[in-house]
């Protein structure tokens, strides 16, 4: 009887003792769902980009992002109390990133293309520059039919790479691809472009610090640039809302006398 006694006593204590452990990781599991709510943690907003494109998206020389986009985007962040982390990528990965769910949103200077519009959702624009075709000053391009039998050097993945495909079949130049605008500097300088195609504001910068001529291009008026988001995203009426307000209250047209005016 006293064995029996002793085992009953026993095992009420070890199911006793497993049901508190139980009730512990429960509670830590718990705790762990609520902590950043109690401590007033901010939920985190996801931006990529591509840093090889001044003034809107590039690094100081102590490695930190900066540009007109990264000033906006930080802007949109506070509006909406997210803690902005931002993520640097190739291009013409980015839409791709967006598809597959890795960031919540793009701000890259990207225009907002029909052809971007059928794999992402657009907000509202906040900047139109244009395109240029930039050259060096020993050996300037004026007009596009200088352009026949060049080599003309566009970045993968932009609107500049669709529209050189299309001119270069009616003024005869090559079309040359690579990953960054970066890229498209070194191979002006090794000799291996004879010209580039880009944005505006970006070449207006590489004019004045590259000591390079151009020209504007006279024969499309692209869209203007504009935050996408994966398809059917909630943030894009958060954003568009935010985007109207920083349009009316003027501090976008700041940021644009800070980091566009000045380029130029």
């Amino acid at each position: 009887m006293k064995n029996s006694l002793t085992k009953l006593f026993m095992a009420v204590a070890i199911i006793a003792f497993l049901a508190a452990c139980g009730t512990s990781e429960t509670d830590n599991g718990n705790d762990n769902n609520t902590g950043s709510d109690d401590l007033g943690e901010k939920q985190v907003l996801t931006m990529a980009t591509s840093a090889d494109f001044p003034p809107f998206e590039s690094y100081d020389t102590e490695g930190n992002f900066i540009g007109f986009d990264i000033e906006l985007a930080e802007l949109i962040a506070d509006e909406l109390d997210y803690e902005l982390k931002i993520e640097d990528m190739n291009f013409d990965g980015l839409v791709g990133a967006l598809q597959a769910g890795r960031v919540d949103m793009v701000m890259a200077g990207m225009s907002a293309t029909e052809n971007r519009r059928q794999n992402v959702d657009f907000s509202i624009e906040y900047n139109r520059s244009g395109e240029m075709f930039v050259t060096k000053e020993d050996a300037p391009v004026e007009s596009l039919e200088d352009l026949e039998g060049k080599t003309v050097g566009v970045q993968l993945g932009t609107i500049q790479e669709e529209g050189a495909d299309e001119l270069s079949e009616e003024y005869g130049f090559e079309v040359k691809k690579v990953d960054t605008a970066g890229i498209l500097v070194q191979e002006m300088n090794s000799n291996r472009l004879d010209v580039m195609y880009m944005d505006k504001e970006v070449a207006t910068g590489y004019i004045e610090s590259q000591g390079f001529v151009g020209f504007d291009d006279p024969t499309t008026v692209s869209p203007g640039m504009a935050i996408a988001f994966p398809k059917d995203s909630e943030l894009v009426e958060e954003v568009n809302a935010v985007l109207e307000e920083l349009q009316s209250n003027g501090k976008i047209e700041e940021l644009q006398e800070k980091w566009l005016t000045e380029s130029e």
